[in-house]
């Protein structure tokens, strides 16, 4: 089994992502931040079809594509329960569900901190994971609804993962989350990787996808020594 991945960019700082199990086909989109923007990528990419979205969490950057999408393409739309407060969704799926894209077996897990239902899905086969806000390459999402307890559990499910896990997430903070990296570690090899980060979007290169390795290695908040160290680092980056 494999998974074919497309990213491209959305609205101001989002990214679409479409998903295709190239065995049978079958295509998902993570996300619905923007119809207009997916509908034309579908487009370029010659899939022909699509038949899931795949919703993370409920806020309208990740659902407002929802219902026009599922009216032109008659896509299914799967996801936690909170979406309902934003969008259309036809199966609620929690964690420790499963959710079957043609051949290829995501796992759901739950991540609250971000949200309160935020989940994310995985293939363990392919090594590929879609975490929507919950983890930036070189972050993490601001906690709208949940504890840093919270999100420090989530993010430890995440980090759990094997280190070469693909990680795709919903957003292009990289250059952003680098500079704090930076202020509160000075070791050569974050400033050679926070280099990186700045070349490549001087080049207009997106910095996703990551790998849970990577993130290990340069994430300040995946470093954090606790939870409470986590709490502290969180709330220094929402003032940096």
């Amino acid at each position: 089994m494999s998974l074919d991945v497309r990213l491209f960019p959305c609205l101001s700082d989002n990214y679409g992502i479409l998903v295709r199990d190239a065995a049978a086909g079958t295509v998902a989109t993570i996300d619905t931040p923007d119809a207009d923007a997916i509908l034309a990528e579908l487009e370029r990419s010659g899939w022909g079809r699509l038949d899931l979205i795949l919703n993370t969490h409920w806020h309208p950057d990740h659902t407002q594509g929802n219902a026009r999408l599922q009216a032109e393409t008659g896509c299914e739309i799967v996801g936690p329960e909170e979406v309902r407060k934003a969008a259309p969704l036809d199966r609620v799926v929690r964690g420790g569900d499963e959710v079957m894209l043609g051949e290829t077996r995501l796992e759901v897990t739950d991540a609250p901190g971000h949200t309160l239902g935020h989940i994310v899905y995985r293939s363990p086969t392919d090594a590929q994971a879609f975490v929507g806000d919950v983890l930036f390459v070189m972050g993490c999402g601001r906690l709208f609804e949940g504890t840093p307890d919270q999100m420090w559990s989530s993010l430890q499910k995440l980090a759990a993962w094997p280190d070469e896990t693909v990680v795709w997430c919903a957003h292009e903070y990289t250059a952003s989350n680098a500079r704090f990296a930076l202020s509160i570690d000075d070791r050569p090899e974050m400033e050679a990787r926070a280099a990186g980060v700045f070349a490549m979007r001087e080049r207009g290169e997106p910095t996703v996808p990551t790998t849970i390795g990577a993130e290990k290695a340069f994430n300040p908040f995946l470093r954090a020594a606790d939870a409470g160290d986590f709490a502290t680092r969180r709330a220094a980056k929402d003032s940096f």
